[in-house]
């Protein structure tokens, strides 16, 4: 059977699956959740000028024939504290005592820092010309009234939290926290806190699983394991469709005698996408939905899992979550090493981005294989390497995408 290319994979799962609920929070629990709507200043920020440095403020034409040999003295009027406002205006010969943050007053064009001043109680004396504008932060040259804070669909990072307090946005509309269901199968497969006895091996495709998942901003929910049990797998499925928005498996997907997930899928109500991607690792998989919620089996083989669900099934969980930009931007990365392998299909190297000498450089573990997972520690991108290549020498262009 001819497998889908993963890119049509991709698309084919894209095109099943919309944006889960929306709810609005506080501010302060929104790092990291997507907006769920486009938001405009509702004012200027800064909203007036405002002064950058502790210094003075005066009319610019005052020094206008300030110089080292003829200094120009003007009186001061007031001090004025930031969070204050003026009380009197800035008229010829005068300067007002400003400090940072301070709104500029009336009559005032232009500020100096006063380690560029002589001055006491009553005077400051200028030894230079100033031109108007000078020193001054103006309103709105942080942000306009009317402009566009934030895109629906953009996630909420340190700087946008800050913009959206600065116009008092304190309960923002966003998306849910995506549900990601995982379950594991095998009946050679036990919990990690378990010692295995012989024949057996430990679950680390859960805890890899929930970890990248906790890390994309998801919420992974634990659904169980499941040995090689037609019936446990359908239940399984069924109990993660109903709470969770999504269902991850590992395990059983490809054509042995005990490879049950497709059809405990089937069992579970799951109407069937596709089985098995043109891909190494990650060939062996099958995919399905029911009510807009997908299920992705992935295979037990650690790196084959890993693969699949970043090229296959995290852009369709992306854009569940809400976010505007949910399929991977292409970079362009160079090979930090040759690699040895023909690929007859297309293969997906993984590897650790290296800019140590100005060029995008992916170093590759030694060992890509099906069932390593540790050289998956630290990598944090993926070349694609196209369908009928033969070795790829070292330097040599691929074209690739973040791990995020």
């Amino acid at each position: 059977m001819k497998h889908l290319d993963f890119k049509t994979a991709q698309k084919m799962l894209m095109d099943h699956v919309h944006p889960v609920q929306t709810e609005r929070l506080p501010l302060s629990l929104c790092g990291g959740r997507i907006l769920a709507e486009d938001l405009l200043a509702a004012g200027n920020i800064p909203p007036f000028d405002r002064s950058p440095y502790d210094g003075y403020a005066f009319r610019a034409a005052d020094s206008a024939a300030a110089s080292p040999d003829a200094p120009v003295s003007l009186t001061i009027l007031e001090e004025l504290p930031a969070g204050s406002v003026p009380t009197r205006p800035v008229l010829p010969g005068t300067a007002v005592k400003i400090l940072t943050g301070a709104p500029i007053p009336a009559g005032a064009d232009v500020v100096c820092k006063y380690e560029d001043t002589r001055f006491d109680l009553h005077t400051v004396t200028l030894s230079r010309s100033y031109r108007a504008g000078e020193n001054i932060v103006h309103a709105g040259e942080d942000i306009r009234e009317g402009e566009l804070l934030a895109r629906k669909g953009t996630r909420i990072d340190g700087g946008l939290a800050g913009t959206l307090a600065s116009q008092g946005i304190s309960s923002p509309l966003v998306y849910r926290r995506l549900r990601v269901g995982i379950l594991c199968t095998g009946s050679e497969v036990v919990e990690c806190s378990e010692i295995p006895s012989a024949g057996k091996i430990r679950n680390a495709n859960r805890h890899t699983l929930e970890t990248i998942l906790e890390g994309l901003g998801f919420e992974p929910v634990y659904l169980g394991l499941a040995g090689d049990d037609l019936a446990a797998i359908a239940a399984l499925v069924q109990n993660g469709l109903a709470q969770c928005d999504a269902v991850i498996s590992t395990g059983g997907v490809s054509v042995g005698d005990y490879d049950l997930t497709p059809d405990a899928m089937k069992q579970a109500g799951v109407e069937m996408l596709f089985q098995g991607v043109d891909l190494k690792p990650g060939m062996a998989c099958a995919y399905g939905i029911q009510n807009g919620k997908p299920v992705c089996a992935l295979s037990g083989n650690p790196a084959s899992a890993i693969t699949n669900f970043y090229v296959v099934a995290l852009p369709a969980l992306r854009k569940m979550a809400g976010l505007e930009k949910f399929e991977f931007t292409e970079i362009t990365v160079t090979l930090a090493q040759s690699f040895h392998k023909k690929s007859p299909c297309t293969r997906l190297l993984r590897g650790k981005l290296d800019l140590s000498d100005g060029t995008v450089r992916l170093q590759l573990p030694q060992k890509q294989g099906n069932v390593v997972l540790s050289s998956s520690i630290g990598c944090n991108a993926m070349a694609v390497v196209p369908a009928g290549s033969g070795p790829i020498d070292q330097n040599t262009p691929l074209k690739g995408f973040l791990l995020t």
